[in-house]
């Protein structure tokens, strides 16, 4: 943890960005942003298990998100369907992270910072220094604290969808194509959350099929 946190000094103040949601074929794409004003040794300790949410249980990224939510000055903001639809997964996601970094960025008041973003892109038309760091969310705390928000809200908006529609299981899956899901889309069919563009393939192969 401690690691984490002193890559984070060598920028100075920093504000760290990272994205959930850009696999799955249903559901809207999150991004979060994380600012951490003080780091004290109290917080070092509470978030000892700080990493990329992905690698960690669903139980851990909630304790973790308590903690960076009291601790922080962070913003989660959700790019709907039709916007990822219309202007793809990549640019979606990297305008959630653009305005996530700048929600946190005036509510901070902050003059000199740099932002750190997960990834191997830069974030589009954003007039503050930036930093893309590839595995980002295991090198930067801040960084990784936005994995656990972003992450932990996009699921929690995943199980509301599915009261929605629970045929389709995304309370498990999260939107990702598991063959629940896939088989749920063959009976069910695409509900107004699911991306058609994510699923032209499987139906491409579905058409191949009825052919023979």
């Amino acid at each position: 943890m401690i690691e984490l946190f002193d890559f984070d000094k060598n920028y100075g103040v920093v504000v760290g960005t990272d994205e959930a949601g850009r696999g799955p074929a249903a559901g809207g794409g999150f991004a979060a942003a994380v600012y951490f004003p003080e780091v004290t040794d109290t917080l070092i300790v509470d978030l000892a298990r700080l990493n990329d949410s992905k690698k960690l249980s669903e139980v851990a990224r909630e304790k973790l998100y308590g903690v960076i939510l009291t601790n922080s000055i962070n913003s989660v903001v959700c790019v709907d369907v039709e916007e990822i639809e219309k202007i793809n997964i990549l640019n979606a996601s990297l305008k959630a992270m653009k305005l996530s970094c700048e929600n946190v960025i005036k509510e901070a008041g902050l003059k000199d910072f740099i932002t750190l973003v997960d990834g191997n892109k830069s974030i589009k038309n954003y007039t503050y220094p930036q930093k893309f760091i590839i595995k980002g969310d295991g090198q930067s705390a801040s960084i990784a604290a936005a994995s656990i928000m972003a992450k932990v809200t996009r699921d929690r908006y995943m199980k509301e969808l599915a009261q929605e529609f629970p045929q389709y299981g995304w309370n498990r899956n999260a939107g990702y194509l598991t063959y629940e899901h896939i088989r749920a889309i063959d009976k069910y069919g695409l509900t107004k959350y699911h991306r058609p563009s994510f699923l032209r393939k499987h139906f491409e192969k579905q058409k191949q099929l009825t052919l023979f």
